[in-house]
């Protein structure tokens, strides 16, 4: 379950797209799980027509997801309504995917633009949108190459067909054994693994997800007038023409596209890694690291980035100084920056994410220890999280050299903030019967920490929509609020850096 600085954070981008009454529905939905039509009247205490409208703008832009599911004794089917706590906090991310299309396919950055902002379109939607957007006295894009540029995004995978409507799921098929699951609070547990549930039922096959939009066959009706085509031959092309068409119709007309954000946050993870490794990096590895990097290949794994050796030696030799190394220094190099080669292809040398995001967060909570409570702080903290188990308060001591004094306050204060536990142990027998304490780091630390970051998240929104207000209101001191306004938005574009390492990566 999502905590409260959470749906609060939530609720207020919300709030600020669509408006109060919206804002209500979809915090509902986080606080409640998945609930009916009926029940979200009887929750909130608005008309049918209000809670219905508000449902379809939070469908329309991604934020809920609608299915249906066998409830009461009878196992009658209901519909009911599931908030997706993650396509919500996309929405502060639209101006960085822009960037990643503008940097890749700029002539179809419009397309996607057209998608943030309406959520949903069709693909005759988007037609009308980009016609509409041509300044007075230029030449109109044809169809054709609105369809052109449009498919680039699709054959990418910027974008994706919108997922099933309302697909049917019984939670009670398919559980998870409990042996398999994670020590987590029982709540969070099973609303996150419903939400994983609906979202995959719901979500298309990838060659339905990423089928492109047929191009119009134009000239083919006049297959008929070429005296050498028998009868017959002709006929069934004019049966397959009509197919053809049919499909190009129901794909421009009435299938729906949207943004594909699993994509957009796996560049956005793989930008992060890179930019997190690089700072780290000497001159003379640099080089190797950003050609592996741009010599990236697509897959469909979101853990790990692979790139070819032949194209890292390419992009190496447009370096400064590349064209110097030998194939066995770039590959000692790639070696110790932990690029490992295939077993199954050589010729292939993986990178993988996930491993460099779980130091980059440990960097971060140690960090904030090391803020808020010191260096004796963190060096105990950083020693608790290494071993991953209880360490006796002597053994702390003795490793960390430190006063015994000192490490039972730090142990106290870290105890008292909730980034570790502890634990009474009796002696082994023959021993005097001696009791003695272990700490380690708690399991809930990193949630603690994201509740910190939600709040933080809030409270910076809160204070630029405060800023907004002033200014409109009108002051003398226009100016000041104006730049305060601005530093406020970059400690914004920052933070959510932080957040999306924790939440998203």
């Amino acid at each position: 379950m999502v905590s409260q600085h959470g749906i609060l954070l939530a609720a207020s981008i919300i709030s600020d797209h669509f408006g109060p009454l919206v804002s209500k529905v979809c915090a509902c939905l986080l606080r409640n799980g998945p609930l009916s039509l009926q029940e979200i009247v009887r929750r909130l205490g608005l008309s049918l027509s209000q809670v219905k409208n508000s449902l379809l703008v939070l469908i329309q832009h991604n934020c809920v997801q609608a299915y249906s599911t066998p409830r009461g004794i009878k196992d009658k089917t209901v519909t009911v309504y599931l908030a997706i706590f993650d396509n919500v906090l996309h929405r502060l991310r639209f101006s960085k995917f822009l960037s990643i299309v503008r940097a890749d396919i700029p002539e179809s950055e419009a397309f996607l633009e057209g998608l943030l902002q309406n959520g949903r379109l069709t693909f005759d939607q988007l037609v009308k949108r980009t016609i509409s957007k041509v300044p007075e006295g230029s030449p109109e894009p044809t169809k054709e190459e609105i369809r052109m540029n449009f498919n680039k995004l699709v054959y990418a995978h910027y974008v994706e067909r919108c997922p099933k409507p309302e697909p049917f799921l019984d939670p009670l098929i398919d559980e998870q054994p409990t042996s398999t699951r994670k020590r987590a609070p029982k709540t969070v547990e099973m609303v996150l693994s419903l939400e994983q549930k609906v979202i995959r039922t719901a979500t298309l096959s990838d060659a339905e997800r990423f089928s492109e939009i047929p191009y119009s066959m134009e000239g083919s009706s006049n297959a008929n007038d070429d005296d050498h085509h028998a009868v017959a031959g002709t006929k069934r092309k004019h049966e397959a023409l009509e197919v053809d068409e049919e499909e190009s119709i129901i794909a421009e007309n009435e299938v729906l596209w949207r943004a594909n954000f699993e994509l957009f946050i796996f560049c956005l993870k793989k930008k992060f890694c890179a930019e997190r490794k690089k700072a780290k990096l000497k001159l003379s590895t640099l080089a190797i690291w950003e050609s592996f990097c741009e010599a990236n290949v697509t897959n469909n794994d979101k853990k790990t980035v692979t790139s070819p050796i032949n194209a890292i030696l390419e992009r190496v030799g447009q370096k400064e100084g590349g064209s110097s190394m030998t194939v066995d220094q770039i590959i000692s190099v790639l070696n110790d920056l932990e690029c490992i080669s295939a077993t199954r292809d050589p010729e292939q040398f993986t990178f993988d994410l996930n491993k460099l995001v779980e130091t980059c967060r440990n960097d971060e909570v140690e960090s904030l220890v090391k803020k808020k409570h010191g260096q004796e702080a963190y060096t105990i903290f950083r020693l608790l999280l290494k071993q991953d188990c209880p360490v006796e308060t002597d053994e702390i001591t003795d490793r960390t050299i430190l006063d015994k004094q000192v490490v039972h306050q730090t142990l106290s204060k870290l105890w008292k903030d909730d980034y570790i536990d502890t634990e009474r142990v009796t002696s082994a027998a023959g021993t005097g019967n001696t009791q003695f304490f272990v700490w380690r780091v708690k399991n809930t630390y990193r949630e603690h920490y994201i509740d910190h970051l939600y709040h933080a998240a809030l409270n910076l929104r809160q204070m630029v929509n405060c800023m907004a207000e002033l200014l409109l209101e009108g002051t003398k001191d226009e100016t000041k609020l104006r730049n305060r306004r601005n530093i406020l938005i970059l400690a914004q574009i920052r933070h959510d850096e932080s957040l999306m390492l924790f939440h998203d990566f």
